[in-house]
């Protein structure tokens, strides 16, 4: 709202007066209409006294027109007017053009770096790479080696399948496609065992190529072989193969949490602060001088950049400094309530970990109490593809398998 604001005052904007019956539905059409209005004041309720920039002033008098209202323009203000109050005064036009050619120097810098990653996810220290690659904010946009950049990137980084860089203004737009983890794939020509990726119980198990050396009802533990990558012939004797085949069993998700009867929280007791300060490239002016009153607080910031066109940033942003005051509460759980919320939380968080929630066999809590807390324990049981495929290094892989 505040550069939108300032964004108006370069444009030029109007104090005006629309009277009417129709006040209400007045306010309502220019906030569908995404009409920014400010400073509104009310007036017997017939009455409203506003701000609109100059390009939205039209749009204000048809809204008007259409719910019969009258409008009046009370005083203009921006830098239109000014330009137009002192065009004869050297001075001013002098430090007009120094604007613009300081605008017009600023384009040739990047301001603004936005990254765009495909289905919105999280790509983990990515703006750190992306500078030490050599895109940062204040760069001349003439040092850029796109082709460069990318291909350090690519190099550094095995979690992006593609990156691309698009330079609109002073904004550098860096578009990612993550990388899809794929498990690792063993050529055919080399000989594999299938281990067990999971501690489990086996439930099913097919051995198409290799020789099964568990079986059905066995408890295996995570790295043991399942399916050797041998085979034995009546002829051929012993012989290594690349083992192919299916292990299926009971995998066990289990997770536990203490949860203290009482307890003390921070709740948010809806009182702010809202400060304000102007970044110009390094240099940073601040419009506040004391602390927040508040003795226990978050503090929450949200930096808005200035740009005129949608990708025309400036090397200035206006930093909003918002403090929520916060307030101790102690709270007492029952037996019965503290069950329930550690048994809910965990529920949550071992069915996020299971792939194959349509497999699950059931679950089982277990609750142990305390005079100080209740400790829950959670476990799922679920049927899983339990074996991978293991390279087998410590032969000499000299010839072909036989198929």
């Amino acid at each position: 709202m505040f550069i939108k604001i300032l964004l108006n005052y370069l444009l030029g904007y109007v104090r005006i007066t629309v009277e009417g019956y129709y006040i209400e539905r007045f306010i309502n059409i220019c906030t569908t209409n995404k009409i920014l209005i400010w400073n509104l004041k009310r007036e017997k309720g017939v009455r409203l006294y506003l701000n609109v920039g100059i390009q939205d002033y039209y749009r204000i008098v048809e809204v008007s027109k259409k719910l019969k209202c009258k409008v009046k323009i009370n005083k203009k203000r921006g830098l239109p007017f000014l330009i137009n109050k002192y065009r004869k005064r050297k001075l001013f036009v002098i430090s007009l053009a120094i604007l613009i050619i300081t605008i017009y120097a600023s384009s040739n810098y990047i301001w603004n770096i936005e990254i765009k990653v495909e289905d919105n996810m999280q790509v983990e220290n990515i703006m750190e790479d992306i500078t030490q690659a050599g895109l940062k904010t204040g760069i001349r946009k003439s040092k850029i080696n796109i082709e460069a950049m990318v291909n350090q990137i690519r190099l550094k980084r095995d979690d992006i399948s593609w990156i691309g860089v698009d330079i609109k203004g002073t904004n550098a737009i860096v578009k990612i496609v993550k990388a899809k983890k794929a498990p690792e794939l063993i050529d055919e020509k080399e000989y594999c065992n299938i281990v067990a990726k999971k501690s489990g119980t086996i439930t099913k198990i097919i051995a198409q190529n290799g020789t099964a050396i568990t079986k059905v009802g066995d408890r295996v533990e995570e790295g043991q072989v399942l399916i050797q990558g041998t085979m034995e012939g009546k002829y051929t004797g012993i012989r290594y193969v690349h083992s192919l085949g299916e292990v299926r069993g009971i995998v066990e998700y289990s997770k536990s949490e203490k949860i203290p009867l009482k307890q003390e929280k921070k709740e948010k007791t809806g009182k702010k602060e809202n400060k304000y300060e102007i970044k110009i490239n390094n240099f940073q002016i601040n419009f506040y001088k004391t602390l927040s009153k508040f003795k226990i607080y978050d503090t929450i910031e949200e930096e808005k950049k200035l740009r005129i066109f949608s990708n025309l940033y400036l090397p200035i942003s206006v930093n909003k400094i918002t403090t929520e005051e916060l307030e101790k509460n102690s709270i007492e759980y029952t037996v019965e309530e503290a069950i329930e919320r550690g048994t809910k939380k965990l529920e949550k968080e071992i069915e996020n970990e299971i792939e194959e929630k349509e497999n699950i066999l059931g679950k089982n809590a277990e609750v142990e109490e305390t005079e100080e807390y209740v400790e829950v324990s959670v476990t799922y049981e679920v049927i899983e593809n339990i074996g991978m495929q293991e390279k087998i290094e410590e032969i000499e892989q000299t010839e072909d398998i036989q198929e």
